[in-house]
């Protein structure tokens, strides 16, 4: 058994946002914190998101988009949304988890060329970083 708080980070597509904060969370605090993530209607991870995430030297190329569902009946002591879609669908957890909630940018939908969608990666993969730096917070 893990002394560890289990973290579990939700999104829509589990594609993108949930993906880059899993790997930064990991990184940033795998000390303390055994991290998942999973999205309510899940897709496949974003090409761009592994690509941002390798440019700070994070290999989340082995991370797979998961369903919520498969933590159905487990306990954890965050859950954090990360976009409004999440929020509104989260399923049911038990236990007394911290709910967090805090939107950002869809990265997913990013339209433009290729260089302008990984822009678009790059900029929320920081505001993620910077928000996940002070982890838990108040």
């Amino acid at each position: 058994m893990s002394d560890k708080e289990r973290v579990l980070i939700l999104c829509t597509g589990n594609s993108a946002r949930s993906q880059m904060a899993e790997g930064l969370l990991r990184e940033l605090h795998g000390d303390k914190f055994e991290v998942h993530s999973a999205g309510v209607d899940p897709s496949i991870v974003k090409p761009e998101a592994i690509e941002v995430m390798n440019e700070i030297g994070i290999d989340i190329s082995g991370h797979t988009s998961k369903s919520a569902d498969i933590f159905a009946g487990q306990e954890f002591d965050h859950i954090i949304t990360a976009c409004d879609n999440a929020k509104e669908q989260c399923p049911y957890f038990p236990g007394s988890a911290k709910r967090i909630h805090r939107t950002f940018e869809d990265t997913a939908s990013a339209s433009g060329t290729y260089d302008d969608r990984v822009a678009a990666f790059r900029r929320v993969r920081d505001q993620i970083s910077e928000y996940l730096r002070g982890f838990p917070g108040e």
